[in-house]
């Protein structure tokens, strides 16, 4: 990190980057995941202090908005003062004037810690038995992390993946996961090589309404690529029938990691509410 009086002697662009970078390593410091030697170390300053600092140099630059501006002195003269929200707010006004839009992997996010009991031990994790989702060929390593989080958080015991899906284990895919692969784990199987002993669906259009949907107690859902949706040996393969999600917008189209989303909420309100 750079100290604040340097700043202002560096010229326009190389100055925002900088700063950019500084808020970002600022975030990573307050969540406790600054990589080593990225810690805060600026001993005669404390980080709020050095936070304050910071922004003020970012509030001289003469391509922030007025709306910009103000939401940021708004945040800088809160009590209690929370420099994380500062530094993220700070960092996203600076990087649309700088014209680099942050994705997915440029987020700062801080890794869910694993639930411990009063003792500090990790808790076993809770599951619906036999509750399982089979992902056939999903090419995003986003949204194959994101179905691994949404199983894991709605009580799926487990995750197949077919042949041809992307690798869970991507960078990408474990960032997006928030540590849940790592604690469900995966099965890499061909539809052939799923069990037979319990009932198989698949979350398609053209099915039936998922409000009238029957879940079953124990089972396994199909959801389909982002391009081509299930296919039709899925479709073969699903003999417990096939759901959908009604929808009124004009596109008609989900995101498939928010349709399971949708999908798990109702199957667990099913098995919350069967004798």
């Amino acid at each position: 990190m750079i100290e604040p009086g340097k700043l202002f002697h560096l010229e326009g662009g190389q100055k925002r980057r900088k700063i950019a970078l500084t808020f970002g390593a600022l975030e990573r410091d307050i969540k406790g995941i600054a990589e080593k030697g990225t810690e805060y170390s600026f001993k005669n300053m404390p980080r709020a202090e050095y936070v304050k600092q910071i922004t003020q140099v970012l509030l001289k630059d003469p391509d922030l908005s007025p709306e910009a501006a103000q939401e940021i002195k708004s945040l800088l003269n809160a009590e209690p003062f929370d420099e994380l929200r500062l530094c993220n707010c700070a960092r996203n006004h600076l990087l649309s004037i700088i014209g680099t839009f942050p994705a997915e992997w440029d987020l700062v996010i801080a890794p869910h810690q694993a639930p411990t009991d009063e003792n500090g031990i990790v808790r076993e994790r809770d599951f619906y038995p036999n509750i399982a989702v089979y992902a056939e060929d999903i090419r995003s390593p986003f949204n194959i992390g994101s179905i691994f989080r949404t199983a894991e958080a709605m009580g799926a015991e487990k995750v197949y993946i077919s042949p041809f899906c992307t690798d869970p284990m991507q960078q990408r895919a474990i960032r997006s996961g928030m540590g849940c692969i790592e604690t469900m784990g995966f099965e890499r199987k061909s539809l052939d090589d799923l069990p037979d002993d319990v009932p198989i669906f698949a979350l398609e259009t053209g099915g039936q309404d998922i409000n009238e949907f029957k879940f079953p107690k124990k089972g396994i859902c199909i959801i389909g690529s982002e391009e081509l949706g299930v296919s039709p040996q899925a479709l073969q393969k699903a003999t417990y029938g096939r759901v959908s999600i009604p929808m009124k917008g004009l596109k008609a189209s989900l995101n498939v990691g928010v349709a399971f989303g949708i999908l798990m909420q109702k199957w667990v309100d099913s098995l919350e509410n069967q004798d």
